[in-house]
This record gives C-alpha cells, structure tokens and sequence, in this order.
C-alpha cells in the first residue's frame, strides 16, 4: 500500500476541517485504516480455512460457514472505510473547483479585478453545504455499517461454537470458530472506533450550524 498517497490525503484534508473534523481524520486513518490493515486481515485470513466442522460430509462445512458468516468481517469493513472517506475527497474537490474557477476569473479580468473566492478554502456558500453534506453522510455510513454488523453478527460477537443442520450436512453438525476471543477483541474495536466517529461528526455538524447561526443573528 502507498502510504504517501494517504499522508497526501490526510493532509489536504485537515488543511480545510475544523478541530474536530481533525481528530476524526486522526481516528479514521491511525486507529482503524492502521489496525485494518496490519492486524484485522491476518487475523481473519483464516476463518474459512479453520472452520472446523465434527463431520466429513462434502459440502457440509461450506455451506454452514456461508450461513453463520454471509459476508467477511474484513470486506465489511473495507467497503465502510472506503465510503466513510469518500465525503473528504468531495471537499477537496470542491476546493480545487473553487480555485481553478478563481484562476480563471484572475486571466480573464486581470489582476485588478474583484475576486470570486478571496480564500477559496473558507466555508461560505456552496462548500458550507458540501462539509456539512459530508458530515452526515460519514456519521450516516458509519450508523448503516454498525447496523449491518448487529444484523448479521448479533451482539457484534461471534460464538466459539455453532451448531448446523443444513443440507447437505447429516445430522446436527457442531463447528468451530477459529480464534473467536481476538476476532471479538478486534470487532469490539473496530465498534466503538466507528461510534466514536460518528459522535465526532455529529459533534462537527453541530458546531458548524451554531456558528452559523450566530454570525447571522450578529
């Protein structure tokens, strides 16, 4: 993985957030990109593999571990941080829409014409909206992904063993789950990182239409 692709990233993007869109960056990208990557797939990359089912009925053991884990912890959680990151580029985005429009403005009317965006990178109008939009949108992925989790993985916990009775399976068949107790430690994480950072968003929003508020009352 490119890591200066991310420090690039992580740095165009606190250079437009507020004190607190910086310790949600801070999170994302230390607490759960970081543990994502150099813990929570070793410990995963297993699970198929040591699902260890007390038969040797063909198909069996497949067909249970599809049932009691529809979708990969690991892919999971891929998907949400590729999503919760997603608003951050559109910021960026936005800004450097503002700044190629000011350029533009500058070679067509002079130096000595009025500006456009006097600091493109100031929350005002358009981009307002669009950090604010981004904030929903982060703290409502995370709320969805927290969601799925609880559906499938109930009490976000796994179990050390499970019980099957699916076809082709003979009878009840007892599996166990490979090294349950770390992949509960890391689940529990990888939680309350995600609640923390939908708090921080919420938190943000809040600071932001406060502001707001008040400028216009003042």
């Amino acid at each position: 993985m490119n890591w200066g692709v991310f420090e690039g990233l992580l740095s165009g993007v606190n250079k437009y957030s507020t004190a607190f869109g910086r310790i949600w960056l801070s999170l994302v990208f230390i607490f759960r990109l970081l543990v994502y990557v150099v813990a929570a797939e070793r410990v995963w990359s297993d699970d198929h593999k040591d699902f260890d089912c007390n038969t040797r009925q063909p198909g069996c053991a497949n067909v249970c571990f599809d049932h009691f884990f529809p979708v990969s912890h690991i892919r999971l959680w891929a998907l949400q941080l590729i999503l919760v990151t997603c608003p951050s580029l559109l910021v960026i985005m936005h800004v450097a829409y503002r700044e190629a429009k000011e350029q533009r403005h500058r070679a067509a009317g002079g130096d000595d014409c009025r500006c456009i965006y006097p600091n493109p990178g100031k929350k005002r109008g358009g981009l307002w909206w669009t950090y604010l939009l981004s904030l929903v949108f982060k703290a409502g992925v995370d709320i969805v992904f927290l969601y799925i989790f609880y559906r499938f993985y109930r009490n976000y916990a796994l179990p050390r063993l499970v019980k099957c009775e699916l076809p082709p399976c003979p009878n009840v068949v007892d599996c166990f789950i490979s090294r349950p107790t770390e992949k509960n430690i890391f689940t529990l994480f990888m939680v309350v990182t995600a609640c923390i950072c939908v708090m921080l968003s919420l938190v943000e929003a809040a600071y932001l239409i406060g502001k707001r508020c008040r400028e216009c009352l003042l």
